[in-house]
């Protein structure tokens, strides 16, 4: 039985912020990520950056290279791989396994007019041939 890949380690609230802005702007010093991050968050120090990125590369969350004088911090992961593995943990913790009550409670609220008109776009461009009309599946 083939093994499947280690799964990426869950991060805290504040180490997915220092990773979305590595994911938007690629590998990166402490500085240049507390310069990105002080936009949406202004109170944090750089001390503080710096310290989470050293326990995210002790974890397994981002590689570091220490070729230079500055440490450049780049993710582990891949931002799809880390969503589907949180999404996947939330879905059995909080849905009871279940994708659908997961769907029916993000739309309920919390998406868009636009963003409901695009996932019924993408619903509809995903049916396969397996699929007749009104999304369901044929036995």
């Amino acid at each position: 039985m083939p093994r499947s890949a280690p799964r990426p380690p869950k991060p805290t609230a504040a180490e997915l912020d220092l990773l979305r802005v590595i994911w938007k702007q690629g590998a990166s010093t402490a500085r240049e990520v507390h310069q990105a991050l002080q936009a949406e968050r202004p109170d944090v120090q750089p001390a503080t950056v710096l310290r989470l990125l050293q326990v995210m590369h002790g974890k397994g969350l981002v590689v570091r290279d220490e070729s230079q004088r500055s440490h450049v911090y780049a993710a582990a992961h891949a931002r799809d791989a880390l969503q589907t593995n949180l999404l996947d943990e939330l879905i059995q913790k909080v849905f009871a396994g279940s994708g659908k009550a997961l769907v029916l409670a993000a739309l309920d609220g919390h998406v868009s007019d636009g963003e409901r008109d695009e996932i019924r776009r993408l619903l509809e461009e995903s049916e396969t041939p397996a699929t007749g009309k009104g999304g369901k599946r044929h036995a």
